[in-house]
C-alpha cells in the first residue's frame, strides 16, 4: 500500500511503530501475557482494606496525560476500568523513556497494553488500578472512531448500519451494547441445549454439502466437487438426515444447523442462517407444541430473568401455554374467506379478490401460503400456534388423523413472523413418494423452490420409521426477539453484505502513456484524479499548486514538475480522450 493512500493519523501511527522498534520494543510480542483479573470483577470484588495485586490487559480507550502522572481507560473483554500511571512507578530507575516517550508519544487510543499493579480508590471515589509496570502488546495502525460526549449527548457515534455490519470488529469495540447482544445469543443456544439434553436426546452433525437439497421448499446454492466431478448443494435443511437417524434407532436427535438459501435478503432474511431442528420418535405435533412452549418459556427466563421481552413498543410474553388456531380459521378470521375444499382455480379467484399477486407456477399450497402470509401472519404478535395446514403446503407432513385434506403441522407465530415449524412426520413411504412426485410436477411447471425427490431417503423410510414429531426453530429470529432487535443483521456477527463499493482508478500505465512520470501517479490519485479523463477539464496552474503542495506535505521528496510539464499532461489527457471518443 502506497503511504499516500493512508490518512495522516495512519501515517503517524506507522512512524510510531517504527520508533518503538528502534527503541528495542517489539510492538507485537509473541510471549504469553499473564492476565489474572478483569475490569468488572475488580470493581465487584473491591475491598478498601486490601491492596490487591492484579495483572490486566486490554485496549487504551481514553487517556488524560498530566505531566508526570496520567489516567487511561482500559477496555478488556468484560468492560472498562481506569488505570493510574505515574512516571516514577513504571520507570523506577534513571531511564524514564518508557513513560516520557513510549507512553506519552508513541502509544495511541486503540493500542493494546498490559498493566500490573494494585487496586485502589481515587480521591474522586473511582475504583482504579495503580500501574507498576506497562507492557506494549499490540500497536493499532488505524484510529478507532471516537465518540464525543457533551452535556450527556453522544456525538460522532459509530452508528451507520452498513459500516457497523461491514466492520463488526470496530462495532464491538466502540458500541458496548453490541457485545451484549452476542453474549445473549450464546446464552440462548446454551439454554436450549440444556433444556433438550434433560430429555436425553442426542446432538448430532449432518452434512452441509448434499447431493440433493432436501427437507424444505427453497432455492439452493450450487457448488462443484472437483475430485468427484459432481455438483453439490449447500444444505437448505437438515431434516431428511435427522429422520434417517430416527430410522437408525435413535430416540431423539437434534442439531444446530447452518443452512443456506439462495433467495432474497431483507431485514428478517439472510442467505445463511441458523436453525435448531429436533426429531423425537413416538411423539406427535401436539406433544411437540407443549415441548416448544415449555422450552421457550424456560429459555426466556434463563436469559432475561423473565418471560417478557420488548420489541419497539410491543411487549411479548413467552409464558406458556400459547393459543392454537387452525390455518383455515385464521384465513377466515382475517379475510372473511372460507377456503375449505377450494381447488386451484377457486384459490386464484380468492387471491384476485384480495389483491394478492400470484403467478402461474403456484399450486394450491403456494396460493394458500400467499393468502396467509399477506393477510394473516402479521396479526399474530403474541406467541400463537397456527395448526392443521392444507396437505398441499406440507409434502413431508403426516395427514391429519381426522381430516385427510389437512396435515398435522404447526407454525409458531411471534411478532407477526414464523419462529418455529413442526410436524407429525410422514412415515408412510408410499405416501411420501406420491408427495415428492407432486413436487416434481410443480418443478416442471416452473416452481424453482419445489422439493427434489430424495431416493435414498425414500429407501430409508421403506426400512420403517416409527411415529415421529419434528420441529425446526429459527435461532436468529429467536435471538432477535429476546434481544429486542428488529433486523436480523443485528444478531449475526457477520451478515451477508453487497460487495463494498470501490473507487474506480486507472492503472499506472494509463497515466504513463499520457506522459506523466510514474512517481507522480500516486500524488495525482491522492489529489482525487483517479482516472486520466479527470485531468481534461482541470486548470493546469491549480493542479500544479495542488500536487506540489502534496509533495511537500507528505515529504515525498520528488522533484516538482514545472507548470509547463503539467500543462502538457493536461493536453495529452485531452488528446487521448478525444481519440477514445472516436
Amino acid at each position: 500500500m502506497h503511504h499516500l493512500e493512508l490518512s495522516e493519523q495512519e501515517i503517524i501511527r506507522r512512524q510510531s511503530l517504527n520508533e518503538l522498534r528502534n527503541l528495542g520494543i517489539e510492538p507485537y510480542p509473541a510471549a504469553l501475557y499473564e492476565v489474572n483479573a478483569y475490569s468488572t470483577d475488580i470493581k465487584e470484588e473491591f475491598n478498601d482494606e486490601e491492596k490487591r495485586p492484579v495483572s490486566i490487559a486490554g485496549r487504551i480507550m481514553n487517556r488524560r496525560i498530566m505531566g508526570k502522572a496520567s489516567f487511561i481507560e482500559l477496555q478488556d473483554s468484560k468492560g472498562r476500568i481506569q488505570v493510574y500511571i505515574t512516571r516514577d512507578d513504571i520507570c523506577p530507575g534513571e531511564d524514564k523513556e518508557l513513560y516520557n516517550t513510549v507512553f506519552k508519544k508513541l502509544l495511541d487510543i486503540g493500542d493494546f497494553i498490559g498493566i500490573t499493579g494494585f487496586v485502589f480508590r481515587t480521591q474522586m471515589g473511582e475504583i482504579s488500578v495503580h500501574a507498576e509496570s506497562l507492557t506494549v502488546l499490540a500497536k493499532s495502525l488505524k484510529p478507532l472512531p471516537v465518540v464525543k460526549m457533551k452535556d450527556g449527548v453522544a456525538y460522532d457515534k459509530f452508528n451507520d448500519p452498513e459500516l457497523r455490519y461491514r466492520q463488526r470488529y470496530v462495532d464491538l469495540v466502540v458500541n458496548d451494547e453490541v457485545k451484549d447482544i452476542f453474549i445473549k445469543r450464546t446464552r440462548i443456544f446454551n439454554a436450549m441445549r440444556e433444556f433438550i439434553n434433560k430429555f436425553g436426546y442426542l446432538e448430532v452433525d449432518t452434512p452441509v454439502l448434499q447431493s440433493i437439497p432436501g427437507g424444505a421448499a427453497a432455492r439452493p446454492f450450487i457448488t462443484h466437487h472437483n475430485a468427484l466431478d459432481i455438483d453439490l448443494y449447500l444444505r437448505i435443511a437438515n431434516e431428511l438426515y435427522l429422520k434417517r437417524l430416527i430410522v437408525g434407532g435413535f430416540e431423539g436427535v437434534y442439531e444446530f444447523s447452518r443452512d443456506f438459501r439462495n433467495e432474497g435478503m431483507d431485514r428478517t432474511h439472510n442467505p445463511e442462517f441458523t436453525v435448531m431442528e429436533i426429531y423425537v420418535s413416538y411423539k406427535d405435533y401436539k406433544w411437540m407444541m407443549e415441548f416448544t412452549e415449555q422450552m421457550l418459556e424456560q429459555i426466556a427466563t434463563k436469559v432475561l430473568g423473565t418471560t417478557k421481552t420488548t420489541i419497539g413498543d410491543r411487549e411479548i410474553d413467552f409464558k406458556a401455554p400459547y393459543p392454537r388456531v387452525t390455518m383455515i380459521d385464521a384465513i377466515k378470521e382475517h379475510t372473511g374467506m372460507d377456503i375449505t375444499g377450494m381447488d386451484e382455480a377457486q384459490l386464484r379467484e380468492v387471491c384476485r379478490k384480495l389483491n394478492i399477486e400470484v403467478d402461474e407456477t403456484m399450486g394450491k399450497g403456494k396460493l394458500i401460503d400467499e393468502i396467509f402470509g399477506e393477510k394473516c401472519e402479521g396479526n399474530y404478535i403474541q406467541p400463537t400456534f397456527i395448526i392443521d395446514y392444507p396437505i398441499e403446503m406440507s409434502p413431508l407432513c403426516k395427514r391429519h388423523r381426522a381430516n385427510p385434506e389437512l396435515t398435522e403441522r404447526f407454525e409458531l407465530m411471534v411478532n407477526g413472523k414464523e419462529l418455529a415449524n413442526a410436524y407429525s412426520e410422514l412415515n408412510d413411504p408410499i405416501d411420501q413418494r406420491e408427495r415428492f412426485e407432486e413436487q416434481l410436477r410443480l418443478s416442471e411447471k416452473g416452481d424453482d423452490e419445489a422439493m427434489f425427490i430424495d431416493q435414498d431417503f425414500l429407501r430409508a423410510l421403506e426400512y420403517g420409521m416409527p411415529p415421529t414429531s419434528g420441529m425446526g426453530i429459527g435461532m436468529d429470529r429467536l435471538t432477535m426477539l429476546l434481544t429486542g432487535q428488529t433486523t436480523i443483521q443485528e444478531v449475526l456477527l457477520f451478515p451477508q453484505m453487497r460487495p463494498e463499493k470501490k473507487t474506480k482508478k486507472d492503472s499506472t500505465s494509463k497515466y504513463v502513456e499520457t506522459g506523466i512520470p510514474e512517481a507522480w501517479v500516486a500524488v495525482l490519485q491522492k489529489a482525487g484524479y483517479n482516472e486520466v479523463k479527470g485531468l481534461t477539464d482541470v486548470n493546469p496552474n491549480k493542479l500544479h499548486q495542488e500536487i506540489c503542495g502534496l509533495n511537500k506535505k507528505f515529504k515525498m521528496e520528488l522533484n516538482n514538475p514545472s507548470v509547463e510539464d503539467v500543462k502538457s499532461w493536461v493536453e495529452n489527457a485531452k488528446k487521448n480522450e478525444s481519440l477514445n471518443a472516436q
